[in-house]
């Protein structure tokens, strides 16, 4: 009786459940409405603004947003918040969250050459949300939870959504099927044309993507392939397309030179001045500081954090800006719940005022434990957090203290002085190949580079006058 009661109400919680999809018009599961969706949406977009941060250029927020707006209403969903904006990462993507709020790096920007290319990249991710793509996901993941008990399924789903909501940059992971490509892929297709775009570009930024995989940097984001399966010859099917729309696209809008234009300084890869490696040192221009991780550690330079992990990932290096003085910080973070502290004791590193102390914390992965110390330096609190397995503290503990110990301002001019690398736009004066090109106006990026972000293979022909991405500047690798 109680597995038929149940049976019942899972049946009753999927007919109630059940949606009409926007661009199908057929039933489906929906378990998110479409204010939950709008809501996980807007806290997930507050947290990649926080997390990854968005590109400091009004222009560039402007015009992407403008033409983003414009696809918006060509959808099946021209009510939702629609938002469109740039992060500032060099990584070679674009995402969707759910209720309309898109994002694409600078990173892609930097790699693309036209409008029309840039216009079916909005209307692929604006077509995950018109066509619900993440409330399936989200939909299908609370239906596996029904396992676990009937009674309750419906508050464990809320818990959830607040959860998911929450995390916010979880949003940012959630992997598409091949399926769900394909149909993003036809209607970013359809809201390209619609709105007046030449839609073979959309073959070009295919073909970038699958060339770019092979020679991909590292950003803080994923790259397009991890996060867009390709469900196949992506090319041939745009090829396809055009073929049977039947229009002609000779009338159609590129924008080449209007959106190269607008890139034109853009910086290109990571920007040194939110901090940069050499070797195992972490330099900061804008902060003044510098500090060491153990050498062998995998490091990466987060927006909000800096992080190190050691080669056998049993042990991470965290250094962050704390709010507050020391002090505060320091109280802050020992009086959280479930973590035990030792004695926190006063010190001094190259000068600087520090508090310290050792703490022990009971996870699901089992006991850790660690060093947080906090250190007062022009007026910002930084907190350099190392910790452990509970066995392995006494392994790693010297090594941890020696790494916040090296904690130091930093004074080397050429690392003050450092600047990014940055997008400069020429004009071919006569018609050359790239690789005369490349000669006549070095890059500081391979030539294999200069053939991807122009859109054209190394041996490719310009014509003169052409406009040619080139990239200036000196890494401080």
């Amino acid at each position: 009786m109680t597995e038929r009661r149940g049976v019942a109400a899972l049946t009753g919680v999927l007919l109630a459940a059940c949606a009409t999809n926007p661009v199908t018009g057929r039933s489906e599961l929906a378990l998110v409405s479409e204010s939950q969706e709008i809501a996980m949406g807007k806290q997930g977009a507050a947290d990649v603004a926080q997390s990854i941060g968005l590109y400091a250029d009004g222009r560039v927020q402007s015009y992407v947003s403008g033409l983003g707006l414009s696809l918006a209403a060509r959808t099946e969903r021209p009510n939702l918040p629609w938002a469109y904006q740039v992060v500032d990462d060099p990584t070679v993507n674009a995402f969707a969250l759910p209720g309309g709020f898109i994002f694409v790096t600078r990173g892609l920007l930097t790699h693309m050459t036209s409008e029309a290319e840039l216009a079916t990249v909005l209307g692929h991710e604006s077509g995950h949300v018109a066509a619900r793509h993440s409330v399936q996901q989200i939909s299908r993941s609370q239906l596996a939870q029904f396992g676990l008990g009937i009674g309750s399924v419906l508050s464990s789903g809320i818990r959830k959504y607040s959860e998911v909501a929450g995390a916010g940059l979880g949003l940012l992971f959630l992997k598409f099927s091949r399926d769900d490509e394909t149909q993003a892929d036809q209607l970013g297709f359809r809201y390209a044309l619609t709105d007046g775009y030449d839609v073979r570009e959309m073959a070009g930024v295919f073909q970038m993507l699958d060339q770019q995989a092979a020679l991909s940097g590292a950003g803080r984001l994923p790259e397009w392939q991890a996060t867009h399966p390709n469900p196949g010859n992506r090319i041939k099917a745009t090829n396809e397309r055009v073929a049977a729309a039947g229009v002609d696209l000779s009338t159609k809008k590129i924008g080449r030179e209007e959106f190269l234009k607008l890139i034109d300084g853009m910086i290109y890869g990571e920007n040194p001045r939110l901090g940069f490696f050499q070797g195992p040192f972490f330099r900061h221009p804008e902060l003044k500081f510098q500090f060491r991780f153990p050498d062998g550690w995998k490091t990466q330079n987060g927006s909000s954090a800096v992080i190190a992990g050691s080669p056998a990932q049993d042990a991470l290096i965290e250094l962050r800006v704390a709010a507050g003085t020391a002090a505060q910080a320091s109280q802050k973070f020992f009086a959280q719940q479930g973590l035990a502290a030792g004695t926190v004791s006063p010190g001094t590193i190259h000068g600087f005022s520090t508090l310290a102390g050792e703490f022990s914390a009971q996870t699901e992965q089992g006991a850790i434990r660690g060093i947080a110390t906090f250190i007062d330096y022009s007026g910002t609190t930084y907190q350099v957090t190392g910790y452990t397995t509970g066995d392995k503290f006494g392994s790693y503990s010297a090594l941890l203290r020696q790494s916040a110990a090296t904690f130091d301002r930093l004074t080397d001019p050429a690392a003050l002085a450092v600047q990014p690398m940055r997008l400069r736009i020429e004009r071919a004066p006569r018609a050359m190949s790239l690789g005369q090109f490349n000669v006549q106006f070095p890059s500081r990026i391979s030539l294999d580079q200069v053939a991807l972000i122009n859109g054209i293979g190394t041996t490719g022909q310009l014509r003169s006058g052409q406009m040619v991405k080139r990239v200036v500047g000196t890494s401080p690798q």
